[in-house]
C-alpha cells in the first residue's frame, strides 16, 4: 500500500509540475543564426568603444548586414531581430557624449538611420520617423518596401501636430516615397499619404502617362467617403490630371461629378480646351445625357451640329433605329402585358367584359408605358377620342396626357398629333392635352420654345385643372435647365389663392431650378409658406409641396442651406420638421455621409406613443403646479402693486388660468387632428437617397430598413417600400424584390399599395419575368380590391416601360454621376406618395407623369464620325471593380459578345470586341463615336 501510495504522489507531482507555466525556451539556433547573432553583439559593442576610426567601418558593416537579409513575407528580418532587445541600447550610444562630438556628426547620422529602421519593430512608437528625420540624406528607399510603408503610416499621424521645422524635412521625405510608390504600382498608397496630409493636389507633379490613369481611378473612388470639401478637391485634381494628358470625355465626367457648370466654367474649358471635331461631338452626347447646355462661341466649328447634339434633337430618331433593329416596332395593348388568359381562374369582376372607368385609367397609363417614345399605340394612335370618353373627369386628363408619353421626345411629330385635343370642348381632355405638350418636350432643348409657348397663356387660366396642367407642362418640359424666362412666367402662379395650384407651382419651379440653388425662388417659397395660415399649412397636403421644392433647389449642395433651415424654424414645428428633413437629405443625395444617415435613421425610430406619453407627464406635472391651494384673500405687494391693496379670488383673477387651459384643450385637439409623423416618413426616404450612390450604403440601408419595418411605427413601414424603390431604381435585385413582395400583402392596406407601387420602379424597364409572374399573381390575389389592382396594373406597365428598352435610374457613366434632371421627377413622385391615397388613388393620379424626368434609353448605339450609325461587336458582361488591382485586369465577367446597338442591364458593361476602331469615350454607354485605329488607317494607306 505504502509503495502505491508514493507512486500516486509521485504522478500527482509530475502532473502539477506540467500544469505550471514553463518558462519560455529559446529557439535552438543554427551555426549561421549563431555566427550572425555573434557578429551584430561585437559591432554593437565597437560602437561604445572610443575610437572613433573604428565607428564608420562599424556602421557600414551593421547597415550592410540589415540591407542584404532576406527573410519570409510573415518574419522579421534576422538582423533586426537579433538587434531587438538592444534596441534601448543603441539609442543610449546615440546620445551618449563619445557621439556627441561635432566632428562625430556625419557617424552620428548613420547611426539615426539604423535606429530609424531597428524602430519598425517597436510598437506604437514613432521613432522611426523621429530618427529618419535626424538621420543622413541617403534614399529613403535604400532602407526597402516596407520601411517606406512605416515613414508613410507614421508621417500621416505626426504631420497635423508637427511643429514647423519638423514640416520641412517631412515634406522632403514625402517628395522621396511618393515617386518610389508610383515606380511600384503603389498609387493607392502615394494617394492615401497625400489625402492624410491634406496635400493630395501635390500628386499631379508625380504622375506620368502610365500611371494617371490608375491615379485617378482609385481618386475617384474615394469620392464617396471623405467629407466636404475634400471630394470636390478630389474631383479637381482629377479633372486637372484628364485635362493634362488630353483625357477631354473623362475630364468632362469630373466636370459633371462636381456639378460646377452652376459657379465655374470646368465644363464650357473643356470644350474650349478640345480642338478635334468628332470629340467634341462626343463631349455634348455626354452632356445631353446629363440634360446640360452650354453656351457655345458662336465662331465655334460645326456649332449647329454640336447644339442639336446637346439638347438630344436626335434622340428620338436613334431610339426608334434602336427599336427597328430589335424588331419591337410593334405596338402593345394593355392586354398584352396583363396576360389574363394565364390566370387560372377570375371571375367576370374587373375583366376587360365590364368597363369601368378606374380599369380604363389603369390601361391608359399601361399603354403609355409600354408605348413610351414608339410613336404608336392601339388605343391613342388609332382613335384616341373614344377611349378617352371611356374615362371620367381627371381620367381624362390622364388619358390624353398619356399620349404625350406615347410620342416622347418627338417634338415635330408629337405636337401635331396633339394639337387637335387642345380645340376640344371638354376642358379636362384640354388640359390633359397641356400636359402631354410638356411631357413630348420633356429632355428636348429647342430654340422656338414650343413648349412654352403653348402652355403659358393657360398658366393664368381660371380653370383650375387647365392652370395646374399647364404649370405642371412646363414643369416636365424644362426640369433641369434653369430657364429663366420660364421661372419668371410661373412666379405669377405662386399667388393664387387655391393651394392646390401653389403646391403644384412650387414643385414645377423645384423641377426647373433643381441643383441651382436658386435665391429668388428659395425667398418667394419661403415668404409663401410664412404668409399661409399656420392650420392650413400643417393640415393641407398640398403645403408639402412648398417644402419639396425648397429641397430640390438645393439638391447636393449641402453648403447653402442653413439659412433656410433657419427660416423654417418660425414655422410650425410638424412642417417645419417635415422641410427640414427633405432639405437635409436632398442636399446630401447620393453622398453616402453616414452622419446624415443616422441622423434620420434617429427620427425614424422615435414613436408616437413615447412622444405622446412625454406630453401626459408634462401635462400632469402642469396640474399640479395648479392644483397648490391659493388662499381667496390675500395681501400682496410686489412689482406694480400698491402695498395693502388685496388680490380677490374670483372670476377676475382666475380668468387667465382659464384661459390658458382652454388654450391647451384646443392645442391638444388640434395635435389630435393634425397629420403627425410625416417628417418620418420623408426621413425614411431621405436614407434612400443619401445612400443611394455607393454600394456599402444601400446594403446598410437595407439592413436598417429591416429593422424599421419591424419596430418602426405605421408611418414608417408605409414609407420604407418606397425607399427600397429608390434605393434600386430600374434594378430588380432578388433581395429587394422578395421583401417588396412580402410587404405587397401586408394587413396595412397602404404599406400593400406602396409596395406595390415600389415593384414597379425597381423592375421598371426590364421585363423581369420573375416580376412580371408576381405582379400577374398580385392581380389575381387583388381581384376583388379596386385600389390595389389599379395599382399593380400601373406596376405592371412600368415593368415593361418602353418594351424593356428605358430605364428610370438618375444614374449613368457606369453608376458614376447623377443626374439631378432625372432624380427630381423620381424623388417628387414618392414624395407625393407617402400620401399615396391622396395622390396616386385620388383625382390627381397625373403626378404619376413625374417620371417622365427620369425616363431614358439604356441602349448602347455605336457612331461614325459623321454620327451615321455602324455596328460592331461589343462584350457585354457584369462589371467588376479593378480599382487598384495591378497590371490591366478584365473589367468585365461572364460577358456574352453582341453587335450593336445593344440594350445594357443595370450592373452591365460593355467593352469594344475588335481592334480596328478605338473609342472617343472610355465608358461604352448611350451615344459612343468611334474612330478607326492608328494602325488600321496606316494598312489602308
Amino acid at each position: 500500500m505504502a509503495e502505491g501510495d508514493e507512486e500516486k504522489k509521485t504522478s500527482a507531482e509530475g502532473k502539477e509540475e506540467e500544469a505550471r507555466p514553463q518558462p519560455a525556451v529559446e529557439t535552438e539556433l543554427s551555426d549561421e543564426d549563431r555566427q550572425l547573432q555573434d557578429d551584430l553583439l561585437m559591432l554593437v559593442d565597437r560602437l561604445q568603444e572610443p575610437q572613433t576610426e573604428l565607428h564608420g567601418p562599424t556602421l557600414e558593416a551593421l547597415r550592410n548586414l540589415i540591407r542584404t537579409s532576406t527573410s519570409s513575407m510573415t518574419s522579421v528580418p534576422k538582423p533586426l531581430k537579433f538587434l531587438r532587445p538592444h534596441f534601448e541600447k543603441i539609442k543610449d550610444i546615440y546620445g551618449s557624449e563619445l557621439w556627441s562630438d561635432t566632428d562625430h556628426q556625419e557617424s552620428r547620422k548613420r547611426l539615426a538611420d539604423i535606429i530609424s529602421v531597428l524602430a519598425m519593430t517597436q510598437p506604437d512608437s514613432r521613432e522611426c520617423l523621429e530618427y529618419r528625420i535626424l538621420g543622413s540624406s541617403d534614399a529613403v528607399e535604400s532602407w526597402g518596401h516596407e520601411y517606406v510603408r512605416h515613414i508613410s503610416a507614421q508621417i500621416g499621424d505626426a504631420y497635423v501636430e508637427s511643429k514647423e521645422e519638423e514640416l520641412g524635412a517631412m515634406e522632403s521625405l514625402v517628395d522621396e516615397i511618393i515617386p518610389f510608390n508610383m515606380k511600384h504600382n503603389a498609387e493607392a498608397e502615394a494617394c492615401d499619404l497625400l489625402m492624410e496630409l491634406e496635400r493630395i493636389r501635390w500628386i499631379q507633379k508625380y504622375v506620368d502617362k502610365n500611371t494617371y490613369e490608375r491615379v485617378c481611378l482609385y481618386l475617384v473612388s474615394c469620392i464617396r467617403y471623405v467629407p466636404s470639401p475634400e471630394d470636390e478637391e478630389l474631383l479637381d485634381t482629377c479633372y486637372n490630371m484628364y485635362s493634362q494628358f488630353g483625357q477631354h470625355a473623362q475630364a468632362m465626367r469630373m466636370a459633371m461629378m462636381k456639378g460646377s457648370h452652376r459657379e465655374d466654367t470646368q465644363a464650357q474649358q473643356v470644350m474650349v480646351q478640345c480642338k478635334d471635331l468628332s470629340t467634341q461631338k462626343q463631349l455634348c452626347f455626354m452632356l445631353g445625357r446629363q440634360q446640360l447646355y452650354l453656351e457655345l462661341d458662336e465662331e465655334t466649328e460645326g456649332l449647329t451640329e454640336l447644339t442639336e447634339i446637346m439638347s438630344n434633337v436626335h434622340l428620338n430618331t436613334h431610339f426608334l433605329s434602336l427599336a427597328r433593329e430589335l424588331d419591337i416596332m410593334e405596338p402593345k395593348a394593355p392586354e398584352d402585358i396583363y396576360k389574363t388568359h394565364l390566370e387560372s381562374h377570375r371571375p367576370s369582376f374587373g375583366t376587360s367584359n365590364i368597363d369601368s372607368a378606374r380599369q380604363n385609367l389603369a390601361s391608359s397609363f399601361v399603354n403609355g408605358f409600354v408605348n413610351c417614345a414608339y410613336g404608336q399605340d392601339k388605343l391613342m394612335t388609332t382613335d384616341g377620342s373614344k377611349w378617352i370618353y371611356k374615362n371620367k373627369d381627371s381620367g381624362m386628363l390622364s388619358a390624353t396626357a398619356s399620349l404625350g408619353l406615347i410620342l416622347l421626345w418627338d417634338v415635330d411629330g408629337g405636337l401635331s398629333s396633339i394639337d387637335k385635343y387642345l380645340y376640344s370642348n371638354n376642358d379636362h381632355i384640354k388640359a390633359g392635352a397641356l400636359l402631354a405638350c410638356g411631357i413630348v418636350n420633356s429632355a428636348i432643348r429647342n430654340d422656338c420654345d414650343p413648349a412654352l409657348a403653348l402652355l403659358s397663356d393657360y398658366v393664368s387660366s381660371d380653370i383650375p385643372h387647365m392652370k395646374i396642367a399647364s404649370i405642371l407642362g412646363l414643369g416636365l418640359a424644362y426640369a433641369g435647365t434653369n430657364a429663366e424666362y420660364v421661372v419668371e412666367a410661373l412666379y405669377e402662379a405662386m399667388s393664387d389663392e387655391n393651394l392646390e395650384v401653389v403646391g403644384t407651382t412650387a414643385l414645377s419651379l423645384g423641377l426647373i431650378t433643381v441643383g441651382t440653388v436658386s435665391g429668388d425662388l428659395t425667398i418667394q417659397v419661403l415668404q409663401t409658406m410664412m404668409d399661409l395660415d399656420p392650420k392650413v399649412l400643417v393640415k393641407d397636403k398640398n403645403a408639402r409641396l412648398l417644402g419639396l421644392s425648397l429641397a430640390l433647389t438645393c439638391l447636393g449642395r449641402p453648403d447653402f442651406i442653413e439659412p433656410s433651415l433657419e427660416t423654417l424654424k418660425t414655422l410650425p414645428d410638424s412642417f417645419c420638421a417635415f422641410a427640414s428633413v427633405l432639405l437635409e437629405a436632398c442636399a446630401k443625395a447620393g453622398t453616402g455621409d453616414v452622419l446624415a444617415v443616422q441622423s434620420l435613421l434617429h427620427i425614424c425610430s422615435e414613436h408616437a406613443a413615447e412622444a405622446s406619453s412625454q406630453k401626459k407627464d408634462e401635462e400632469k406635472s402642469d396640474k399640479k403646479d395648479k392644483s397648490a391651494p391659493e388662499p381667496p384673500t390675500a395681501p400682496a405687494t410686489g412689482p406694480g402693486l400698491a402695498p395693502g391693496v388685496e388680490v380677490v379670488d374670483g372670476p377676475a383673477a382666475g380668468s387667465g388660468d382659464k384661459a390658458k387651459k382652454d388654450d391647451k384643450e384646443k392645442d391638444k385637439e388640434e395635435k389630435k387632428k393634425t397629420p403627425g409623423g410625416a417628417h418620418q416618413g420623408a426621413a425614411v426616404l431621405g436614407i434612400a437617397l443619401i445612400a443611394m450612390g455607393e454600394e456599402i450604403g444601400q446594403e446598410m440601408a437595407l439592413r436598417a430598413y429591416a429593422h424599421l419595418l419591424h419596430y418602426g411605427d405605421a408611418v414608417v413601414r408605409r414609407a420604407v417600400p418606397l425607399g427600397l424603390a429608390l434605393l434600386s431604381v430600374s434594378d430588380p435585385k432578388l433581395k429587394v424584390l422578395d421583401t417588396l413582395s412580402k410587404l405587397s400583402h401586408d394587413l396595412d392596406q397602404e404599406v400593400a399599395l406602396s409596395a406595390i407601387l415600389a415593384l414597379g420602379i425597381v423592375g421598371a424597364g426590364t421585363n423581369n419575368a420573375r416580376l412580371a409572374a408576381m405582379l400577374r399573381q398580385l392581380a389575381q390575389y387583388y381581384y376583388k380590391d379596386d385600389n390595389c389592382l389599379f395599382m399593380t396594373r400601373i406596376a405592371q406597365g412600368l415593368t415593361h416601360l418602353g418594351k424593356g428598352t428605358l430605364t428610370l435610374s438618375p444614374y449613368h457613366s457606369d453608376r458614376s454621376i447623377l443626374s439631378p434632371a432625372n432624380l427630381s421627377g423620381l424623388f417628387s413622385l414618392l414624395v407625393m406618395c407617402l400620401d399615396i391615397k391622396g395622390v396616386v388613388l385620388g383625382n390627381r393620379h397625373y403626378f404619376l407623369y413625374l417620371l417622365t424626368t427620369a425616363i431614358q434609353p439604356r441602349m448602347l448605339v455605336t457612331l461614325d464620325e459623321d454620327l451615321n450609325s455602324l455596328p460592331v461587336s461589343v462584350r457585354v458582361g457584369q462589371a467588376v471593380d479593378v480599382v487598384g488591382q495591378a497590371g490591366k485586369p478584365k473589367t468585365i465577367t461572364g460577358f456574352q459578345t453582341h453587335t450593336t446597338p445593344v440594350l445594357l442591364q443595370a450592373g452591365e458593361r460593355a467593352e469594344l470586341a475588335t481592334d480596328d476602331y478605338d473609342t472617343l469615350t472610355p465608358i461604352l454607354e448611350g451615344f459612343v463615336i468611334l474612330k478607326k485605329a492608328a494602325n488600321e488607317e496606316t494598312d489602308d494607306a
